[in-house]
């Protein structure tokens, strides 16, 4: 019996953290004069939502770098979680978007504003960020505002709490 109670109650806790609340924000093509940038050598990129086009390895945080696809499942996975973040936020960690591999920047717009996205997204139409980001998606970089990524997560965020955790632990003191 205490072992059933054990099980019953980890299953409950587990599951109970990883309940997103139901996202019904619109999203918005957001401009990029609130990225902080220095210099810079890779290829810049053009910003959807408008402003001067950013090279990737100039960015300057505290920041995070979501490189995503709207064709990618699991991205889409996460961008719930992204959301919530966003909204949670006080603004002194900046999320920043980068989608590869796209057919063209409209299919991204409308993606944005259907999917409740809310920062902004550089568009990176030569897949030149593969060298600087690899290749396969989602990947989030954790950037100090040096500009060095100080923790690279590979693959989906599972929840908001994963985001703030990492936040916490690797750009609190940036």
């Amino acid at each position: 019996m205490k072992r059933f109670l054990l099980i019953s109650t980890t299953l409950i806790l587990l599951t109970a953290c990883s309940v997103t609340e139901p996202i019904s924000t619109k999203g918005e093509v957001v401009d990029c004069s609130s990225i902080s940038v220095q210099g810079g050598t890779s290829e810049k990129l053009e910003c959807l939502g408008g402003g001067s086009p950013i090279a990737p390895d100039g960015i300057r945080g505290p920041a995070l770098i979501n490189v995503w696809g709207t064709w990618c499942t699991q991205c889409r996975k996460e961008l719930p979680h992204l959301i919530h973040f966003q909204q949670k936020s006080d603004g002194t960690v900046k999320l920043i978007g980068i989608a590869v591999e796209e057919k063209n920047q409209e299919s991204v717009r409308e993606h944005i504003v259907k999917k409740g996205i809310t920062w902004p997204i550089l568009y990176d139409k030569n897949d030149s960020t593969r060298a600087i980001f690899g290749m396969g998606v989602p990947v989030t970089w954790f950037i100090d505002q040096d500009g060095k990524a100080v923790y690279k997560k590979y693959g989906p965020f599972k929840s908001l709490e994963e985001i703030q955790l990492l936040v916490k632990k690797y750009l609190e003191n940036t």
